[in-house]
């Protein structure tokens, strides 16, 4: 009697072990899933973030691009004015040295 008896109890104990195995086990799954959805998340979040921070930068330097470009346009617009100024007065210049030249005869 006494050997059914020490029977019965380990039969009763594997079977609580298993039921203790088996909620870790569950424990650890259902752990490890909210760990990949947490994870998923804050991939999710961080590539947002960096999606937007590139669409700011991306807007930021477009901006600034037109902005430049019409800066530049202006600036080659008045470098243009000046030369042709420049060009008007050395072209005057040069009539006036040539007309010299060409009426002033050498006896």
């Amino acid at each position: 009697m006494r050997r059914q008896g020490g029977i019965q109890l380990l039969l009763t104990a594997e079977q609580e072990a298993r039921h203790i195995v088996y909620s870790a086990v569950n424990v650890k799954k259902t752990r490890l899933r909210q760990a990949k959805e947490e994870a998923e998340m804050e991939v999710t979040n961080y590539l947002s973030n960096l999606e937007a921070e590139y669409k700011q930068k991306l807007s930021e330097t477009s901006g600034s691009s037109d902005s430049t470009e019409k800066r530049l346009e202006v600036e080659t617009e008045q470098k243009i004015q000046h030369l042709k100024k420049a060009a008007s007065q050395v072209s005057l210049d040069n009539i006036a040295m040539l007309t010299k030249y060409i009426t002033n005869i050498k006896t």
